[in-house]
């Protein structure tokens, strides 16, 4: 065999060894934590047989998760490579909300965030259960918000309290957090977390001006955040998500 097909090959197989190692690593070192053993035991076969049903291959390479905060509702998503889209997998009840709607822009203020996220956390010790992190305060968030105390620690997680966080009970987070561990074990590194006040159709726009006649700063915020939900509801795609210096979201292919 010519020499720089060796080097080539040598090259290709250390790149495969490395990616594997890493991959393995992170499912052994959460399947070592006695609460990730009890989720795998208990929901491995049911979402199996539920990412069948949907089509969906198990586990999955790519997820989303959208939240939205009035109907109290986390949605799980799964990405179709057959069919280049994502498709839900199921709606989990969020068990309780506080504050009002709107973004969250100071410590202490108890408001779930509103924008676009992506989990930055796994803990399998959490004070409740198990606990996926998001990276709250983004770029967003840094420029309208509070600029020495944002808050933060803002999580997904079991149990059924919150002062900002987002609690789906013990028993749907064993379901999310498995998902979530191997959707990043497959490759996917920032799994995006989309939070809204409300589903932004048309009408709901026009209901949150009637409900806040004078906040013209929280309702051009939610204008903004309209622009990817409404991306999301057309093409069930992702767009790609950067914040400019007035701290909107912008939104391209």
């Amino acid at each position: 065999m010519k020499p720089h097909l060796v080097l080539s090959l040598t090259l290709a197989m250390m790149t495969f060894s490395c990616q594997s190692t890493g991959t393995q690593n992170f499912t052994d070192k959460q399947r070592r934590y006695p609460r990730v053993r009890t989720a795998i035991q208990e929901k491995d076969s049911l979402l199996r047989q539920l990412f069948a049903d949907r089509g969906l291959a198990y586990p999955p390479e790519k997820i989303f998760i959208r939240i939205f905060k009035q109907e109290k509702i986390l949605e799980l998503w799964a990405f179709s490579a057959s069919e280049d889209v994502f498709k839900l997998v199921k709606h989990y009840a969020v068990c309780r909300t506080s504050g009002n709607l709107g973004p969250k822009r100071r410590e202490g203020d108890f408001q779930i965030p509103e924008g676009f996220y992506f989990i930055d956390k796994f803990n399998p010790r959490s004070n409740f259960y198990l606990s996926l992190g998001i990276n709250y305060p983004n770029r967003s968030d840094q420029i309208l918000g509070d600029k020495d105390e944002p808050g933060g620690d803002i999580f997904i997680h079991g149990g059924c309290v919150t002062v900002g966080c987002i609690p789906i009970t013990d028993e749907y987070i064993k379901e999310v957090y498995w998902v979530a561990v191997q959707a990043k074990s497959n490759g996917h590194a920032k799994i995006p977390v989309h939070i809204f006040p409300t589903k932004l159709d048309t009408q709901a726009i026009a209901q949150l001006k009637s409900a806040f006649p004078n906040d013209d700063l929280r309702i051009n915020f939610w204008r903004n955040l309209q622009i990817g939900y409404n991306w999301f509801e057309r093409f069930r795609r992702l767009p790609t998500i950067s914040v400019n210096q007035q701290g909107m979201y912008q939104f391209e292919e």
